[in-house]
């Protein structure tokens, strides 16, 4: 057996020629600052003892040159690279001075699911009724691809340069910033921010109709249900809001971790629920319903089709849209061998499978149960009305969940504007300092991040209550946030990072694939629109 890592003066060796020897004969086995020890067989007793008594001096701080001091340790193959950047697997930090990464494939498979499936899983269904069976599996499988292939294309730019040692970045806009330049990164920060305050509203949104459907789902129960329960959604939307306004003043994002991790098994459990009753939905029908080409004109008009249809490819790339947290996942992974991009190609395939076959579950169930008739959400569009309970656990879970995705999508905007307020008013004590309110303990509040956020909050609030349309917003979401984000950033960073060459068949094939998705989401976005355009015919914002 090989000898535990040792710290031992190299001067102590120095009368040992078979040591000598044995080092200088092997210099393979060593890197910088390491000596291999000889198999102890090759000392005899008494010299063993010595060495042990009198050249052993474990030392407490990190060894450098000018303490004359070389580490023992016998590096296994693969880490004999790391050992010469400084980062062993003893190491507490990784190349870059931070605290070492622990994920695996399987964690940041975790964190992708997790992340994504969320109240976008809802409206499946409905966006499957629009195209079919034959189109709407069709275009789910493709979104899935899609997106499986653009992210292996991000996953190679979270290094700059190799993909074992390069510069890492942290975040999608170190990225951005990392491999593109000018008037793309403006853009790219605009877009992020943008889609951040939209999902803001779309969460609103949800989580007010989510506390509604409550409400209703008990009237029914107690009053029959041909008791039309008309009630309005602004009340649930301000008591949203002043919950968020609350949770906004936790002043860092790795204070909310435990906020994150509620809000994942929450996702679970409506999914699961929705998922659980459209099955039993089926069974107690006793068939499948639904058609191969989706709702037939006539229910609706040919213009009307044709709106819904893109609407559909809109919500299904606002189910599919993690993009930009992808970096952030990445970064969480251990050191290479092998390195961050590989373990993420092979977490991204695993979840986006994993996530695809949920999907297909969801939607393909919901159509199946209620066919062109599918709401727009499939736990508060009330195509199901008992178990009232289990509707109002699900329908809890997603309020709960939505607290928490709110926090962690808009947490990096708060630190943004923040950090920029710093930056231009460095003397404010407005927006630099702080004041001391007594409660049960002293908390320091800063007044600049109290008052911004909370404006924030009351802004998308205000926002949520004007436009309550939660199918036409999440269609809007998806087509935002699906052609830059998770399409065009990472193709042209790509094509930067790999040196693609212009014109050639690789740099064709990876722009027409951008010109297509492209299309597709401004086709979603228009329908989006004509959708809330339709919707405000009969809506009346603050009353209904």
């Amino acid at each position: 057996r090989h000898p535990p890592p040792l710290t031992v003066d190299i001067y102590s060796l120095s009368a040992d020629h078979a040591a000598q020897d044995r080092i200088s004969s092997e210099p393979a086995e060593c890197t910088a600052l390491t000596v291999v020890w000889p198999p102890l067989y090759q000392f005899s007793p008494a010299r063993l003892l010595s060495l042990l008594l009198a050249a052993i001096k474990p030392r407490e701080r990190p060894i450098g040159m000018a303490d004359k001091v070389v580490a023992t340790y016998y590096y296994p193959p693969m880490e004999v690279a790391a050992a010469e950047l400084g980062h062993t697997a003893g190491s507490k930090l990784d190349d870059d001075g931070r605290n070492k990464r622990t994920g695996t494939m399987w964690t940041a498979s975790s964190h992708i699911i997790t992340a994504v499936i969320g109240s976008g899983v809802l409206s499946l269904g409905w966006a499957i009724a629009q195209l079919g069976w034959v189109a709407g599996p069709a275009v789910m499988l493709l979104f899935s691809l899609v997106t499986y292939f653009t992210s292996s294309l991000l996953a190679d730019c979270y290094r700059s340069g190799d993909q074992s040692t390069g510069k890492r970045n942290y975040t999608y806009m170190d990225a951005v910033n990392a491999n593109l330049s000018g008037i793309k990164v403006q853009i790219c920060g605009v877009l992020q921010y943008a889609n951040i305050v939209g999902v803001a509203i779309g969460y609103t949104i949800a989580a007010s109709t989510s506390m509604l459907a409550i409400k209703r789902a008990n009237c029914f129960h107690g009053n029959g249900h041909a008791d039309p329960c008309k009630l309005s959604s602004v009340p649930y939307m301000i008591i949203f809001g002043v919950a968020q306004v609350f949770f906004s003043q936790i002043p860092d994002f790795d204070q909310i971790s435990w906020l994150s991790m509620l809000a994942a098994a929450m996702s679970f459990t409506y999914s699961s629920i929705g998922l659980g009753l459209g099955i039993v939905q089926v069974i107690a029908n006793g068939g499948v319903k639904g058609s191969l080409t989706g709702i037939s004109i006539g229910t609706v008009t040919p213009m009307q089709k044709v709106w819904r249809s893109t609407q559909a490819f809109g919500d299904i790339a606002f189910a599919y849209s993690y993009s930009l947290i992808l970096i952030e996942i990445q970064d969480t992974i251990r050191a290479p061998p092998p390195s961050e991009s590989t373990v993420m190609k092979r977490a991204t395939m695993v979840s986006v499978a994993v996530t695809t076959v949920f999907y297909m579950l969801c939607g393909c169930m919901g159509y199946a149960a209620f066919g062109d008739a599918a709401p727009g959400n499939l736990l508060t569009g009330f195509g199901f009305y008992e178990p009232f309970w289990l509707l109002d656990v699900a329908n809890a879970a997603i309020v709960v969940h939505l607290v928490g995705a709110y926090q962690v999508y808009c947490q990096p905007l708060f630190a943004f504007v923040e950090k920029w307020a710093a930056k231009r008013w460095p003397e404010s004590t407005f927006v630099t300092g702080e004041v001391e309110v007594p409660l049960f303990r002293t908390y320091k509040v800063n007044m600049f991040r109290a008052t911004w956020r909370t404006a924030f909050v009351v802004a998308t609030t205000v926002v949520s209550m004007m436009l309550p349309f939660f199918n036409d917003v999440v269609g809007f979401l998806g087509a935002l946030g699906f052609w830059p984000l998770t399409v065009y950033f990472p193709v042209e960073m790509y094509v930067v990072q790999k040196k693609v060459p212009k014109w050639s068949t690789q740099w064709v094939c990876l722009q027409m694939l951008s010109l297509g998705c492209l299309a597709i989401s401004l086709a979603a976005a228009a329908g989006s629109i004509a959708g809330i355009k339709s919707d405000l015919k009969v809506y009346h914002p603050f009353k209904s």
